[in-house]
């Protein structure tokens, strides 16, 4: 539409523009007439010439020369009047060709005023549709995003509402492990927790404070291989890790972190004579100390990290819930393996006997065969070489039959009836 506009204008704008090159075109030559050259008919400021009495009556009259000069101002008077015409057929010509293109511009500027308004309806429209769509997905948007924030809100009460009671079971945690006997309850409930992860059954896998020889009663005693036992105590000392954790200054602080340590060893040194690794009890090599926490384990480690050494080589392995789970998982699988390894000598006993069977059933099936192979050749030849034995006499009383049959009846005589009489 712009450029549509822009090119009007441009017409509009040559026309003018040549009426007033033609304009000035016109102006120029009648400029360029001689100053000294009146035209005729043109009127003068000062009063007509009358001759001058004192002149010479005598004086000549006017000569070619005048009668040139009136020529030409004839000439240039009849110029004058076709300049005067001409112009004035110009400018007219010039207005109606301005007041024509003005027209067509103004049509031209009109249709394409209409054309924009059409178009400019039509977008508007577009983009009232278009914001339409914008307002009901803010809309849609802004709805989704109160719910989730009622949600959040939701969600966050909860998560409040389980943290405040998670606090209230932790602190009721830490007064229940204050005293030792609840401490070794929860151990063995841990431990009890990570064996049912395992795969482990009481009774079948292992056994739970059952005493042996030496009178002690381990916590657990798993079954292995080979008629021999592994032993775990789940009693670990927390006085003073609790004390630790709870300490005002860090003198205390350093005090029970000592002291924790120290009840540690205690307790290792302490497994070491309890009889648990005795060769004449049929045990493993090794025993196994639960500890019921990752933490707790995580904080020998790095305060005394010799502590394990240590206690590797007295043949105690400190296990935390996950290394345990790792150590019954070893124990289930060579328990696995040892039984597998069981099973496949008795299959393999099993498979001897089969081959034993198998070959017995094999000869009486080629015995069995043969006395087949004899009653089928029998049989053969009892529906072949016999049975056209036996056909060819019933085939000869057949013929004879038929022929007795055809011979004509024979009636007797007298003399014969009075032989049969006699």
């Amino acid at each position: 539409m712009m450029t549509t506009v822009f090119w009007a204008t441009a017409v509009v704008a040559a026309a003018i523009g040549g009426a007033a090159i033609a304009w000035w075109c016109v102006r120029g030559d009648l400029a360029r007439l001689p100053s000294s050259v009146t035209p005729i008919g043109s009127t003068t400021s000062g009063p007509d010439p009358q001759p001058d009495p004192d002149s010479d009556p005598g004086a000549t009259m006017p000569g070619p020369a005048d009668e040139l000069r009136l020529a030409v101002d004839e000439l240039l008077a009849q110029n004058q009047q076709l300049l005067a015409h001409e112009r004035a057929a110009t400018s007219a010509e010039l207005k109606r060709a301005v007041d024509e293109m003005i027209g067509q511009a103004r049509t031209v500027l009109a249709g394409e005023r209409v054309i924009g308004a059409t178009e400019l309806d039509a977008r508007k429209s577009l983009i009232d549709q278009q914001m339409g769509a914008i307002a009901t997905r803010l809309g849609d948007f802004e709805r989704t995003v109160h719910a989730l924030d009622g949600r959040n809100a939701q969600h966050l009460g909860q998560l409040a509402s389980s943290v405040a009671t998670l606090s209230q079971t932790t602190e009721h945690l830490r007064d229940a492990l204050a005293n030792s006997k609840v401490r070794g309850q929860w151990g063995e409930r841990m431990a009890e927790d990570v064996l049912r992860l395992a795969g482990f059954v009481e009774g079948i896998n292992y056994h739970k404070q059952m005493a042996i020889a030496s009178g002690t009663i381990p916590d657990f005693t798993f079954m292995m291989p080979g008629d021999v036992s592994l032993h775990m105590d789940v009693k670990f000392p927390l006085d003073n890790y609790i004390k630790c954790l709870d300490a005002s200054n860090d003198l205390e602080r350093e005090r029970y972190r000592r002291s924790f340590l120290s009840d540690v060893r205690a307790r290792v040194k302490e497994l070491t004579v309890r009889g648990y690794l005795s060769d004449h009890e049929g045990t493993v090599d090794c025993l196994l100390m639960f500890v019921p926490n990752e933490q707790v384990l995580g904080f020998v480690q790095e305060h005394d990290d010799a502590l394990l050494d240590d206690a590797l080589r007295q043949r105690i392995v400190i296990c935390s819930p996950l290394t345990l789970f790792a150590v019954l998982r070893v124990v289930r699988h060579s328990v696995d393996n040892f039984r597998l390894e069981r099973t496949a000598n008795e299959i393999l006993g099993l498979l001897g006997q089969f081959e034993q069977q198998w070959n017995k059933f094999s000869e009486k099936l080629d015995k069995l065969n043969r006395s087949f192979g004899t009653a089928n050749r029998d049989l053969d030849e009892l529906m072949t070489t016999r049975s056209r034995a036996l056909q060819r006499p019933l085939d000869r009383i057949a013929s004879l039959r038929s022929e007795a049959l055809a011979e004509p009846a024979v009636e007797p005589t007298d003399g014969m009836t009075l032989v049969l009489e006699a």
